[in-house]
């Protein structure tokens, strides 16, 4: 589910099957209870006709897994030049990078490559939040070719640059778990 109709479509598939939930965001539904196995193929089939999957713990467990690989990446002391996001999570999870891309996004709602851009610019603002590189530093740690591509992905993700963040009183964050 990427936009507010398919949350309104799954929404309406729930309810027209009788479903009690608590909530439907990006990527999962909240229902109140377990279904039988009757109800559960409806929902899988009426979810389906909506071009939507219905994903297994299993997957959901992958996704956690990338997740956390990606924020451990960013833990070491440098994201190294040869550095390849599709390997490491091919090597880690020995599956197809395309098939875990494209399950990622659906669950997600953004690319990995998308999602471990939003984490290093995370790491980025808590770099700049304690004040103890400078921006070089920041870009050779986070494995930036140079600082003019680090400020570009900032700005696109944060709508100003690193330098206007840095003079913030107050600097918005989000833990790592959080993007």
């Amino acid at each position: 589910m990427v936009c507010p109709r398919c949350i309104m479509a799954v929404e309406e598939v729930l309810a027209k099957l009788d479903i009690g939930f608590e909530k439907v965001e990006l990527g999962k539904a909240i229902i109140y209870g377990p279904l039988n196995e009757g109800k559960a193929r409806e929902l899988e089939e009426g979810l389906r006709t909506l071009g939507f999957d219905v994903l297994k713990d299993k997957d959901v467990q992958k996704i956690e897994k990338i997740k956390n690989l990606l924020q451990e990446q960013l833990q070491q002391e440098k994201v190294d030049d040869d550095f390849n996001l599709s390997g490491m999570i091919k090597e880690h999870l020995a599956e197809d990078y395309s098939r875990l891309s494209n399950l990622f996004s659906s669950l997600q709602g953004m690319t990995i490559e998308k999602y471990f851009i939003h984490l290093k610019i995370e790491k980025a603002k808590e770099l700049l939040f304690y004040q103890e590189l400078t921006l070089s530093e920041m870009a050779w740690k986070l494995g930036y070719s140079s600082v003019q591509h680090l400020s570009t992905q900032f700005k696109k993700v944060t709508g100003m640059t690193p330098s206007e963040y840095k003079k913030l009183k107050d600097k918005p964050r989000k833990g790592m778990d959080e993007v």
